[in-house]
């Protein structure tokens, strides 16, 4: 079953065995809360962040409080609730062992001691994370390198040609800054 702590340890486990040196770390929607922890675990490991509608802490923040008194019922009688999704006909499974295990891995309650440089990208049409979010997440990270950038009119995921084109330009800065600081 797919936790957080289950999805941190595999990113985790797969910085560990299958890269060296210093990584840049790419997390989308749950992706960049699973980042932050990867990150804070290995912080001497990371040479950047990239979040893209980076949504830490949604199982308590921002998914809980949308859940109405039946569908929280629900889930404690039967261990799962589906919600619609605009981008899954049959929507998306929430399991209890999901909001539990969320709950040992909150971030954003105190400052997030990471020293690296860190762009957050988000749209501001998004329905499912507010672009608040990243404005909160900037807040807490310790690192002075941080910039967020706001889409006017980008949703939740970020993928249309002129998105995914930021989201090179973004990585290309980041690895050309990463290039130049090794090679001194």
């Amino acid at each position: 079953m797919g936790t957080i702590g289950r999805w941190a340890e595999d990113a985790i486990a797969v910085l560990d065995s299958l890269t060296q040196g210093r990584q840049i770390l790419v997390g989308s929607s749950m992706g960049g809360w699973i980042m932050l922890l990867a990150a804070l675990a290995r912080p001497a490991r990371i040479g950047g962040l990239i979040g893209v509608a980076a949504a830490p802490d949604f199982t308590e923040d921002l998914l809980w409080p949308r859940l109405d008194p039946a569908q929280r019922q629900q889930l404690q009688e039967t261990g799962a609730v589906t919600l619609p999704s605009e981008y899954d006909r049959a929507g998306y499974t929430y399991r209890t062992s999901l909001f539990e295990d969320g709950k040992q891995y909150l971030v954003m309650r105190a400052a997030i001691a990471l020293d690296c440089q860190v762009r957050l990208l988000h749209g501001m049409a998004d329905t499912s994370v507010p672009w608040q979010t990243s404005l909160s997440l900037a807040e807490r990270l310790t690192t002075k390198d941080v910039v967020v950038t706001l889409v006017k009119d980008g949703d939740h995921r970020l993928s249309r040609e002129s998105d995914l084109a930021r989201l090179g330009r973004t990585a290309d800065e980041l690895l050309d800054r990463q290039i130049r600081n090794a090679s001194f």
